[in-house]
């Protein structure tokens, strides 16, 4: 995989060590759902936790949505620092809400804050890095595509390490603020190069590329990563929670399982990427919906805490690959949309990370489910993916 004489070794090296920092930020709320629940903690219920997200799913999609439009005035470049600083400032107030522990309803209202730069954040630095990682290598967008969300992923799987390091030292605000730093030095650099993307960024504006008239399967495609977000979201999000509460799992075991599933997003999208040089890439995007399947009904039915590492695990291997595959074949069928489509996936994307993360608590309140008829429920919802996963690898539209 060789870069286009257009970037540079700099600008690569920002845009994919950018994509470890984001996933390194996305997963500090979720991995840190012990210090917001605990006792010790802020003490949020199940519900108000939930509820703490959603500044983030709501900024998430306006930004996801918004930034294709924004990319051709304002440049993709200026659209990835701006994403960037979304993300320094959530961190450096998830950070000083430790100054907030005997005030819990002040701190919500600063994390729902935070959450709501993390959504913006993500949803328009995960678009730029996205369209970047094609612009760089247009004669391997698959594996480039794939490589950058690997380390995006790699973020992820360090997130409830580093949390449960810095939990046991009783320092976990250090994280967050060493995040900050790492994000302002980022920023820094990229404020000297150019970070110019090969060909124009589609105008958002433009005729024919406004909601009501994309391609009829950009539908396909929305209904998979909805579905995918939601299933996602249930393992990335309640996994410590369930283990903890249910199946008496230790934190710190339940850290465990929740970074043994982000570790196996993170090789599972190595593993495709090197597989997909021989077996067809849309089999194995069909195949890794199976493997989903099975895992929910495994953790569902999960005891203990070598259970938990395993069911945990293989949903992030069945994870792994789906949403930077889902970008990279809906960029490959309508190329001259490419930036769109990756801002309006992940935009579906976050509407099903949403569901999950602000509708199970709620839910459980309602209905007085456990967590594991929730996570049984979502092998239903990755079966419903698996039957939208193969309309899209059936039958393949003609390039626009």
């Amino acid at each position: 995989m060789s870069a286009p004489a257009n970037a540079s070794r700099t600008e690569i090296g920002i845009v994919y060590g950018a994509g470890v920092v984001q996933g390194l930020a996305l997963v500090m709320f979720p991995a840190a759902s012990a210090i917001f629940t605990s006792p010790e903690g802020f003490a949020f219920d199940s519900t108000r936790y939930g509820a703490m997200f959603l500044p983030q799913v709501v900024l998430a999609v306006l930004a996801s949505a918004l930034a294709p439009k924004l990319a051709r005035p304002w440049s993709l470049r200026r659209v990835l620092l701006i994403g960037l600083a979304g993300d320094m400032v959530a961190m450096a107030l998830l950070a000083a809400s430790r100054l907030l522990l005997g005030a819990p309803d002040t701190a919500f209202a600063v994390l729902l804050v935070a959450t709501a730069a993390l959504g913006f954040g993500f949803g328009a630095t995960v678009m730029a890095l996205n369209t970047y990682a094609e612009s760089f290598f247009p004669a391997s967008t698959d594996q480039a595509v794939l490589a950058l969300n690997a380390l995006l992923g790699l973020g992820t799987a360090l997130a409830p390490v580093l949390v449960a390091v810095v939990v046991i030292i009783g320092a976990w605000w250090v994280l967050p603020l060493a995040v900050t730093g790492i994000l302002a030095i980022i920023i820094g650099l990229a404020l000297m190069q150019p970070l110019r993307a090969a060909g124009p960024v589609p105008d958002g504006n433009a005729p024919g590329i406004g909601w009501r008239s994309l391609p009829q399967r950009f539908w396909l495609y929305a209904g998979a990563v909805f579905l995918y977000g939601i299933a996602e979201t249930l393992n990335g999000n309640w996994a410590i929670l369930y283990l903890g509460s249910e199946r008496g799992v230790s934190a710190r075991a339940a850290s465990f399982a929740l970074t043994a599933f982000w570790t196996a997003v993170t090789l599972g999208r190595v593993i495709v990427a090197m597989v997909s040089r021989h077996v067809p890439a849309h089999w194995i995007y069909f195949g890794l919906t199976v493997l989903l399947i099975f895992s929910f009904e495994l953790a569902s039915r999960v005891a203990g805490e070598t259970g938990g590492l395993f069911a945990f695990a293989l949903a992030g291997l069945a994870c792994s690959a789906f949403l930077p595959l889902s970008i990279s074949f809906a960029g490959a069928e309508f190329p001259r949309l490419s930036a769109v489509m990756a801002g309006e996936l992940i935009a579906f994307y976050q509407i099903g990370y949403g569901v999950a993360a602000l509708g199970i608590g709620p839910l459980r309140d309602l209905t007085g489910l456990p967590f594991s008829a929730m996570f049984a429920g979502g092998g239903l919802i990755a079966a419903l993916l698996a039957a939208t996963a193969f309309l899209v690898i059936r039958r393949p539209a003609p390039a626009c």
